[in-house]
């Protein structure tokens, strides 16, 4: 794959700010909050461990920290001109009230500015009616949240994670309009496309290809800008234990309801990619590659003698979905999640994981 050149704009001096004495750096520069932008986003969730100091920083943008808090994490970033952001989940519902916002919004900043970061990644998931008094306070959550984050620390970023479209998905029937308007950027969760199945109970790709693509250009034709928009592609996969497994590769799987659907991922669990670069060579198809849905799967045979169907994301189907995002003009690319690569360091590992991160950039 070739990289694009010039494509990535240096970001702005470190904004001067009164520093406490508590910087846990080495240079008390690195606590300074990240100001400017780069040209295309990549955005990176860290659920902790420790694997960030193998990722590929070469065009990191954002760490939304999800695991632990981790002072080296934030000056290692900073010192690569990469922002870090909190997580902020917190039930809509408990966020009905103005003062109940203000108060959550004051904690985070003061979170935020207590561990030197550089905005937060508002992430909540939960079913919203359009006629609920959720619907409103969302939208007002996000916004105030924006507003206080930005007077606070001047070049933070504030964003939300939205479903892969629009269309009221597991329920969450949210102002996207008005969130995407509220924040930064939304990050696009363009995963879990089979949550809601409501076709046959069958194993289905975590993420296809035209799935994917179509969810952006509904985001986009009701009136969301591109460069609000942040595609997220996952580094994982769903394993499938297969009631019935045909010879032209079509998996039956167990009906598990959700939201309405009769069908559902649930039916699988989710795995990692570095499992699946493990048990792909011993599986008993190979890597196969489905040309409709542009994803690659395989099949293996467990101890008990039960087939099973892996669909996944590889390099090549992260890499068209990362040529729609440069062509379609989004803000960037991001995944879920950053430590699901194999960063053992051997020689077959390091190919893999190299891959990967160059696939996000077509």
């Amino acid at each position: 794959m070739r990289l694009l050149r010039g494509r990535l704009a240096l970001l702005l001096p470190l904004v001067a700010l009164p520093l406490a004495a508590a910087c846990p750096c080495g240079d008390p520069d690195l606590c300074r909050p990240i100001q400017g932008a780069r040209e295309f986003e990549v955005f990176v969730f860290d659920v902790g461990g420790g694997t960030w100091r193998f990722y590929n920083w070469t065009h990191i943008t954002t760490v939304a920290t999800f695991g632990a808090y981790d002072p080296e994490l934030m000056c290692y970033a900073h010192a690569r001109g990469a922002r870090v952001v909190l997580k902020g989940d917190v039930p809509v519902e408990k966020m009905l009230e103005p003062a109940a916002r203000e108060l959550w919004i004051t904690q985070q900043v003061e979170l935020a500015k207590k561990q030197y970061m550089d905005g937060i990644n508002i992430d909540i998931e939960q079913a919203v009616n359009r006629l609920s008094p959720e619907y409103d306070a969302l939208t007002n959550l996000v916004k105030e949240t924006t507003d206080a984050f930005h007077r606070a620390i001047p070049g933070s970023q504030v964003t939300f994670d939205v479903a892969w479209s629009p269309a009221c998905i597991d329920q969450r029937c949210y102002n996207y309009i008005g969130l995407a308007n509220a924040c930064d950027f939304v990050f696009v969760m363009s995963y879990d496309e089979q949550s809601q199945n409501w076709g046959e109970c069958i194993a289905r790709p975590n993420a296809p290809y035209n799935k994917t693509v179509s969810g952006y250009e509904d985001y986009i034709n009701m009136g969301i800008h591109p460069k609000k928009l942040v595609m997220g592609v996952p580094w994982y996969g769903y394993d499938y234990t297969c009631l019935n497994l045909s010879k032209d590769h079509i998996c039956s799987i167990k009906p598990v309801p959700f939201h309405g659907a009769p069908c559902s991922d649930a039916a699988g669990r989710q795995v990692p990619y570095k499992i699946i670069m493990d048990q792909v060579t011993s599986s008993i198809s190979g890597s196969q590659w489905d040309e409709e849905q542009e994803a690659p799967y395989y099949e293996y045979k467990d101890a008990l003698g039960h087939f099973h169907q892996v669909w996944y994301d590889d390099p090549w189907s992260i890499s068209l979905k990362a040529a729609y995002a440069q062509q379609r003009g989004l803000r960037g690319i991001g995944m879920w999640n950053g430590d699901c690569l194999n960063y053992s360091r051997t020689a077959v590992a390091e190919q893999q994981t190299e891959a990967m991160w160059q696939a996000l950039i077509p």
